[in-house]
């Protein structure tokens, strides 16, 4: 009986060790928790890497699953990470990390020193969390949930980039509107704003409409890529975003997880409406933007 024990413990340990050493898929984990929503974590993760120098990233399977990897002076380190959602407002992220060039040396070291690979990772890992904190203090969202998104008549322009491109286009663009809009003494019928008509969450990219609100008329101005659209009034959910404009996406996120949590039908296509000119500077946190989400019908 003993002998047969003995046996199977014995497979046991050497199965272990195989996964341990062979199938693991990863050589370290850090675990955190932050009080921050996965949208944003995610969109930080890849700001903060791509500040880094000799950070490549690897792509998403979703929001919730990203991949780069860092070159450090004599390494390589490739990491996962995955994001989850534990309530309202707290996510817990764990950072599954692989030294591409001493794997093995590694796993036979950790469980008896912490080895160089070991403090370099939980130094970078922290690295982030500092800058993911710096930047949780930098805007404010807060939902107001459903309201009407208002009709209006809207002179555009038609862009795409990435959510953080965002708003160079509409600083490229917001001077060119406003030239256009003076020189035929066009009044404007509110803010300016910015409607998404393709938002693809996988790739961070946008297709989108900045626009300024006018009067409809016979008179408007009419030039090169200028396009007229009509915004229908529709339901929604909103939300108050305080911060800058870069980094309003943090708004739709939050919208996104009110509507799943709230059971809420939309249409991801939020609309923007900006109440002050980044141009004349100030505190960021008094910069005021109305974030809509539309309700499916």
């Amino acid at each position: 009986m003993g002998k047969k024990i003995g046996r199977f413990l014995g497979v046991v340990l050497l199965i272990f060790l195989l996964w341990y050493f062979f199938l693991k898929p990863h050589d370290y984990v850090v675990r955190f928790k932050v009080k921050a929503l996965p949208g944003t974590i995610s969109q930080t993760i890849k700001f903060w890497g791509n500040q880094l120098e000799g950070n490549e990233f690897l792509g998403q399977n979703d929001l919730l699953n990203l991949k780069h990897r860092i070159k450090f002076n004599d390494s390589t380190y490739t990491y996962h990470w995955k994001i989850e959602s534990q309530n309202d407002s707290i996510s817990k992220v764990k950072v599954f990390v692989t030294d591409d060039d001493h794997s093995l040396a590694n796993r036979l070291a950790v469980p008896f020193s912490e080895t160089d690979f070991e403090k370099r990772t939980k130094k970078t890992v922290k690295e982030f969390t500092t800058v993911l904190k710096d930047h949780l203090q930098s805007f404010k969202v807060t939902i107001t949930g459903k309201e009407e998104i208002s009709s209006k008549y809207c002179a555009c322009f038609s862009l795409k980039g990435t959510q953080r491109q965002k708003a160079r286009g509409m600083m490229e663009y917001y001077s060119l509107l406003s030239s256009i809009m003076a020189q035929k003494n066009i009044v404007l019928d509110g803010t300016p704003l910015l409607k998404v008509g393709k938002w693809n969450m996988q790739k961070d990219s946008i297709y989108y409409n900045f626009c300024f609100p006018v009067i409809k008329s016979e008179s408007l101005p009419k030039r090169e890529g200028l396009s007229y659209i009509q915004i229908e009034k529709q339901a929604a959910i909103r939300a108050v975003y305080n911060g800058n404009y870069i980094t309003s996406d943090r708004a739709w996120y939050a919208l996104v997880e009110y509507a799943k949590k709230n059971n809420i039908p939309i249409n991801q296509k939020p609309l923007e409406i900006f109440h002050n000119n980044p141009n004349m500077g100030g505190d960021d946190l008094l910069w005021e933007t109305e974030v809509f989400m539309p309700i499916r019908d």
